[in-house]
């Protein structure tokens, strides 16, 4: 769909079906690996599954510079569509084969359906709580709307149209949380689960990750060759800096965790100062021209504390609950990452929208001034400006005072992380042993 896409709804619409699935196989290979891992090696495990990242940073910037220059971005999502299939078609194979292996064992007992269809609906209407997944997921919904249509009214913030929504929103959440307690006969999360101080810190903090990252990422890249001077490859292996190291620091922490069993000191004190520490100075370091240096190694530490922090929420998640709750479990934690990742990215939009274009407006030679919404609306148009002319440093000023705001709510956010972290359990997961049978 995204190769063929003419308009903006059918990107979208494609947007839609490619998030979730790829959110999809990643939470498949998630429950795979807590099926077949002790709690104090899944840290590592967990990992590991995204050790590819350390091949794939490199190739990224030239794959896209090629596309660019030959058959054009359209092929570039066809190549995906193509790739994607074929590289998951031998984990595939292998469950099918094994569950076929199960049944001819019969380790699989045969469910004879008893039922019909009109009763079948109401059997997995309750027994996958469909009434309490629609109260939430509509919840959410609502409230994220109001952050990306307030711009588009005249009362932004004030219309009763957002004050209508976000009550809504909120509204239906309380809901969730009533049905879960008092009138689900079968909850979606465990009611005592959802209340325990390590899962409510586990949602806080990849929530706040997210916000965090979101918040500096969503314009990192086209600011690294409009401020920077710095071509796509070369932007491109900056930018790809957070997912190497985080894939590398995440198999050091995995490896901490296995040997240590603990998770909740060097979360506490050192991944969240070190992660907000490098935030700040990314604040100070994105002035026009700056040395690229600072900002590189800046990525670098901000990657360590993020590959500690992308394993530990599940963890601590995971130490309070039973086997039989593993992927519900899973699933609570990537929400509220979603979530993080919804509310990072229309926080930065809206700091985006709100100083970009002013501030263009008002370091633009007078002579540029008619072509603002062109140089505000096309990545394309900003590089079109030579470097060093009078129109390009004004370009270059706008996006660092805009960047500036964005990298200080990424930063403040992590006050909340601190927090979240704090509330934890100081559990030894080598004591917990959730999953019988030959596991790593």
């Amino acid at each position: 769909m995204m190769t063929m896409t003419t308009s903006v709804e059918m990107y979208a619409a494609a947007q839609v079906f490619c998030t979730v699935g790829n959110s999809a196989l990643l939470y498949s290979v998630n429950i795979f690996v807590s099926d077949t891992s002790s709690l104090h090696n899944r840290g590592l495990m967990t990992a590991l599954t995204s050790s590819p990242n350390i091949i794939t940073t490199w190739l990224a910037g030239p794959i896209s510079q090629a596309f660019l220059n030959g058959p054009g971005w359209r092929w570039c999502f066809g190549m995906f569509a193509i790739a994607v299939p074929v590289m998951c078609s031998p984990l595939f194979g292998l469950l099918v084969l094994n569950s076929y292996k199960a049944r001819r064992q019969d380790l699989i007992a045969p469910q004879k359906q008893m039922r019909t269809l009109l009763q079948s609906v109401h059997y997995y209407f309750h027994e996958f709580d469909a009434f309490g997944l629609l109260l939430l997921t509509s919840g959410l919904a609502i409230i994220l709307l109001p952050f990306n249509l307030y711009a588009l009214l005249a009362d932004g913030w004030q219309s009763p149209l957002i004050i209508c929504l976000l009550v809504s929103g909120v509204a239906l959440i309380v809901s969730f949380i009533l049905w879960e307690r008092f009138y689900a006969r079968v909850t979606f999360i465990p009611y005592s689960l959802l209340l325990d101080r390590n899962m409510v810190g586990s949602c806080i903090l990849g929530t706040v990750l997210f916000i965090s990252y979101f918040c500096w990422n969503s314009f990192f890249s086209s600011s690294l060759q409009v401020v920077n001077n710095l071509g796509v490859t070369e932007a491109s292996y900056i930018v790809q800096i957070y997912g190497l190291g985080s894939s590398i620091f995440a198999i050091v922490a995995g490896l901490g965790i296995r040997y240590t069993g603990r998770f909740k000191f060097i979360t506490l004190f050192g991944a969240i100062p070190v992660y907000a520490l490098f935030m700040g100075l990314m604040i100070y370091f994105r002035e026009p021209n700056g040395n690229i240096g600072y900002i590189i190694v800046c990525q670098i530490f901000i990657s360590f504390a993020a590959g500690i922090i992308m394993i530990t929420p599940e963890i601590a998640a995971l130490s309070i609950a039973s086997h039989q709750h593993i992927a519900v479990v899973l699933a609570i934690v990537s929400m509220f990452s979603s979530i993080g990742g919804a509310v990072g990215y229309t926080i930065a939009g809206i700091i985006w929208q709100s100083n970009f274009p002013n501030k263009l407006a008002l370091y633009l030679p007078e002579e540029e001034l008619p072509n603002l919404m062109s140089i505000y609306g096309s990545l394309e148009v900003q590089l079109s400006y030579p470097v060093g002319t009078p129109a390009r440093l004004a370009i270059q000023q706008a996006y660092a005072d805009a960047q500036v705001k964005i990298h200080i709510a990424g930063t403040a956010i992590w006050a909340l992380g601190f927090v979240a972290v704090a509330i934890w359990r100081n559990t030894d997961v080598k004591t917990i042993h959730q999953v019988k049978g030959n596991v790593i």
